[in-house]
């Protein structure tokens, strides 16, 4: 990340929290915006392309899902979600809706940011073309774009570090302890819900899988050979 810096989104209506974390990531040489509210994120997500959005889940008014659900298909911007420790199926449906990661408060601000360091290590790396095309799929890996039959679907940044791996290595099988160190996740309902999204992404029947297969008891693998 020489001579890069990166510019962060910070939503949360708390006002202490907004100010600790930009202090915090100020500190650690990040360029940091700030809003109170999804009302306020979207004015300044129209007019500044950022790097990645810290995005709070429970706000007044319009939450950081419904924020989510409706404007991640607009955006190519990693998202991490920052969530209470009891918000379980609400960090699930943030990363079926395509969260990159997600960070129960309270939380250590160094952990927030070697969590935005992973994921921005993964987004900046383009050193190569990497297309991969099997029957009727594309695979761009620098455009995080996966083409099916006609349809255009994005992919984010921990998506695309699960296929790029998979990739490389075509029939073995991951284990999700594997995926979940890639990615650094160690909830395997989580790992579970980031392949299910994947396999809508790549396969005409995500329901009978014929590219990325679970071997039972073992993982999963990529078949595209």
């Amino acid at each position: 990340m020489d001579k890069f810096i990166a510019h962060i989104l910070v939503v949360d209506d708390d006002d202490g929290i907004r100010s600790l974390v930009k202090k915090y990531l100020n500190e650690n040489k990040f360029l940091v915006t700030t809003a109170e509210n999804a009302e306020n994120a979207l004015e300044r997500i129209k007019i500044i392309k950022f790097d990645l959005i810290v995005l709070d889940i429970m706000m007044p008014g319009k939450s950081g899902l419904e924020f989510l659900k409706e404007n991640k298909k607009k955006l190519d911007t990693p998202v991490i979600l920052l969530t209470a420790k009891g918000e379980t199926n609400e960090r699930v449906e943030g990363l079926e809706i395509g969260a990159d990661d997600y960070l129960p408060k309270p939380f250590e601000p160094k952990e927030l940011i070697l969590r935005i360091q992973n994921i921005l290590n993964k987004t900046i790396k383009t050193d190569q073309k990497r297309v991969i095309e099997f029957e009727n799929v594309k695979i761009d890996l620098n455009k995080l774009l996966i083409f099916k039959s006609n349809k255009e679907f994005k992919i984010n940044a921990t998506e695309k570090t699960i296929l790029e791996k998979m990739i490389n290595k075509p029939g073995k099988t991951f284990s999700r302890e594997d995926i979940g160190q890639l990615i650094n996740l160690n909830k395997e309902r989580s790992i579970d819900v980031i392949i299910t999204r994947l396999r809508k992404k790549i396969e005409i029947d995500p329901k009978n899988p014929k590219f990325l297969q679970t071997i039972r008891g073992a993982g999963y693998v990529l078949w595209i050979e």
